[in-house]
């Protein structure tokens, strides 16, 4: 099974991937991950990505595209991956059709993580960090006894300085203007399953799974 995960962020992408790469047995492919494996690594992409990196450039598709191909190429991916991150434009999407083609390894599914704006908006800005235990919660979603308890013990709900409303804001109408060509590029290859991912986690994967079934 070969997919690509497409999402917003607070979509809970990379939490549905990571319990699909433990049940399936085959790889999450983060670019961001990639990236810094690669760097570490010192591979032929990996050095050039390091360069552009250390000028404080981003690193050009072609090189995310040939880190890829260097992870693909790896053992662990041979019966399938799952990838994250990429793409993100449809150019970046024509550009991977061509590069998946040409090692034989296409697309099965593209998966779109789908929740209302509002919710992402909610789960983005409401996210706290207890500074007492660094457990995550959610002034929208963690229960008040969750609350009560860092806060009770002495503990500070923690938000991180860019989960405010604008910084959030501006992110997701990025997103979205980025995203929505890219969803109607894979709806028009007829490869495109969309995923209701608004609810408790392991509804969504159970949700996640059946879409799948055959792919």
């Amino acid at each position: 099974m070969r997919i690509g995960l497409l999402g917003a962020p607070g979509s809970g992408k990379g939490t549905q991937a990571k319990k699909l790469m433990a049940d399936r047995n085959i790889p999450q492919v983060s670019t961001g991950d990639m990236l810094r494996e690669a760097v570490a690594a010192g591979t032929r992409f990996g050095l050039k990505a390091k360069s552009v990196m250390e000028s404080g450039n981003l690193v050009p598709d072609e090189v995310v595209l040939g880190i890829i191909s260097e992870r693909l190429a790896q053992p662990d991916a041979q019966d399938g991956f799952i990838l994250d991150g990429f793409p993100r434009t449809t150019q970046q999407a024509r550009d991977l059709e061509e590069l998946l083609d040409e090692i034989g390894t296409p697309l099965d599914a593209a998966v779109l993580m789908d929740v209302d704006f509002d919710v992402l908006m909610k789960r983005l800005t409401g996210r706290r960090t207890c500074s007492l235990t660094g457990k995550l919660l959610n002034v929208y979603f963690s229960s008040q006894e969750e609350l009560d308890e860092c806060t009770n013990a002495g503990g500070e709900l923690i938000q991180r300085e860019d989960d405010n409303e604008e910084t959030i804001s501006n992110r997701l109408d990025v997103y979205r203007e980025n995203t929505e060509p890219l969803i109607d590029h894979y709806r028009g290859k007829g490869k495109l399953i969309v995923v209701d991912a608004d609810g408790p986690i392991d509804e969504i994967y159970e949700r996640l799974v059946a879409a799948l079934d055959g792919v």
